[in-house]
């Protein structure tokens, strides 16, 4: 069983590899930052959060948080825009990454479905296919 960093270097190496993919520059930052990735859009730099996410039935679910374990328990620390411009997921469920920023955000976890309601219902839904990494990016720097 993989551990949290292993799964954090998974998804960040995942990321990257798509970034490449799409001709986008990927950047490491050297100091202790809370973003693990920086993505030449040009004209953009964008701060980006890695994470794993996690397969729950037909849902994928990102978190949107660090934890660390503390003398009084596990302490989750939020991101904030002057922080992060945007988050990134790997899915080992899908192998696929997903792409979404702040203005998607409604939850201290992103909810990307990838089947069907039990109720058919539509409207409101999350679409994993929606954030799919190259569509949300390609778009992004108009390639």
């Amino acid at each position: 069983m993989l551990t949290t960093n292993q799964k954090g270097a998974i998804a960040e190496a995942a990321i990257a590899l798509e970034a490449a993919k799409l001709g986008i520059g990927v950047y490491r930052p050297l100091g202790d930052e809370r973003y693990d990735l920086i993505l030449d859009v040009r004209p953009r730099l964008l701060r980006v959060q890695c994470k794993w996410a996690r397969r729950s039935k037909d849902v994928i679910l990102v978190p949107l948080y660090s934890a660390r374990r503390a003398r009084e328990g596990l302490r989750r620390t939020f991101y904030s825009s002057d922080e992060v411009d945007a988050f990134a997921a790997y899915s080992d469920a899908t192998n696929r990454c997903y792409f979404f920023g702040f203005e998607d955000l409604a939850a201290s976890e992103m909810r990307l479905r990838i089947g069907p309601t039990r109720n058919n219902q539509a409207k409101g839904v999350r679409w994993a296919k929606d954030y799919e990494f190259a569509a949300r990016l390609t778009a992004l720097v108009g390639r």
